[in-house]
């Protein structure tokens, strides 16, 4: 296993805002009134890519890195056709997690931020928990 990961390097994904990934995408029925808006759980998919790069090279050839925790916040509606920035910063080792700051911008401001843990597993005992 390598080092832990710098605590000054950032890892940045870059997510064009498209009509997929509002909330209304999301919505399961036209009776479900949702904002055609950069939702919630694709900024923290960015934020987790993010963080999961920044741990790359800790991974073995039969590991996987996996969520743990999520303390985000979405602060400001992004729309369609914008660009969202989603940055990750390594923070601490607390065994077995792996702490990231983590923040999104969007072609105006700041639209997220908070902090997500990972954790670096094997990929077959994790498959054999899914039964």
């Amino acid at each position: 296993m390598s080092a832990l990961p710098d605590t000054e390097t950032i890892e940045t994904v870059t997510l064009p805002v498209t009509e997929a990934v509002t909330a209304e995408a999301l919505a399961a029925s036209p009776e479900e009134t949702l904002p055609a808006v950069f939702a919630t759980p694709f900024m923290i998919a960015g934020m987790e890519r993010a963080c999961a790069a920044l741990l790359k090279p800790l991974i073995g050839s039969e590991d996987v890195s996996v969520g743990a925790k999520i303390e985000v916040t979405h602060m400001a509606p992004t729309p369609v056709g914008a660009t969202v920035r989603c940055h990750a910063q390594f923070e601490k080792h607390e065994a077995p997690l792996y702490w990231f700051h983590v923040w999104a911008e969007d072609d105006q401001r700041r639209i997220g931020k908070g902090r997500i843990a990972r954790a670096i597993v094997r990929s077959a005992d994790l498959m054999a928990r899914t039964v």
